[in-house]
């Protein structure tokens, strides 16, 4: 029996499209939330799921970071899909047609531009493969989606045209998580991933980040988010280039664990080709 893979979205949301590039072997499975994408892995309806992470243009996936520490699974690698957004319309309309277009509210701005330039209203629909699928529905000429071509495909629409955000980097960052760690060295160049908080004890961030600089560990990401519903709770997030048994970064883990009062390492992966 062929493998699934979890993603929060309809079919034809970019997190399917995040799938098929870098799962091909596994079978998408759509979820409605977050939440079920992980709950989907851990009850054995999928064998990984696939999660948003970060996007280049609008930051962080609200709610991930909340969720990864107590989900129950790993990371085992992460992948880096290109935002390409199209016009997608019935068949045998026109650009000069459309005067309505849906899609996801962080989407509709970075096609400002086109919608302008072409006199078309955006409005919000709760996911750009939710909005393929309304237009095709409605059979409206006058009406198309800002999605994917993934999404054009399933849904029957036709690609009026290609390419049109405003940003030509716009990459979401994907993360690949299933129940068993995979800690084996499968790059030279491989990623960490750890949550912690520090101590409750003068400038405990500061020593803590010391040791990844005084021991030459690159970090790539450190955010930081309010847990527990306190103002004084605050958990850390942070990416970095190694592998644990790596000296430098054994060093530097050590040096963060004292300053810390939790420490979670959440995965270590290959370095995904896009980083560079």
């Amino acid at each position: 029996m062929i493998g699934k893979i979890a993603f929060q979205g309809e079919p034809g949301a970019y997190s399917h499209q995040a799938c098929f590039e870098a799962r091909p072997d596994l079978t998408p499975l759509p979820c409605a939330t977050f939440e079920d994408v992980i709950a989907a892995v851990r009850n054995g309806d999928a064998v990984q799921a696939m999660l948003p992470v970060e996007n280049s243009t609008y930051g962080r996936v609200a709610d991930i970071h909340r969720l990864l520490p107590e989900s129950g699974l790993h990371i085992i690698d992460e992948a880096f899909v290109r935002v390409h957004i199209n016009l997608l319309a019935v068949p045998g309309a026109q650009v000069e047609d459309i005067t309505d277009a849906w899609s996801h509210l962080v989407l509709l701005p970075q096609c400002g531009s086109f919608l302008r330039d072409n006199n078309i209203k955006g409005h919000v629909s709760p996911d750009n493969a939710r909005a393929a699928r309304d237009v095709a529905e409605r059979g409206e000429r006058s009406h198309a989606a800002l999605a994917s071509e993934l999404a054009g495909e399933i849904y029957g629409l036709d690609v009026l045209a290609r390419h049109i955000e405003d940003h030509d980097r716009n990459t979401t960052r994907f993360l690949v998580m299933q129940p068993e760690a995979d800690l084996t060295r499968r790059s030279e160049r491989m990623m960490t991933t750890f949550v912690f908080r520090v101590r409750n004890i003068p400038a405990a961030l500061y020593k803590a980040m010391g040791g990844f600089a005084t021991n030459g560990v690159n970090m790539t990401k450190l955010e930081s988010y309010m847990v527990d519903g306190s103002f004084t709770a605050t958990q850390f997030y942070a990416d970095i280039e190694g592998h644990p048994e790596d000296r430098n970064v054994q060093l530097a883990l050590d040096e963060l664990d004292y300053f810390t009062s939790e420490l979670k390492i959440l995965g270590t992966y290959p370095a995904d080709h896009a980083r560079d």
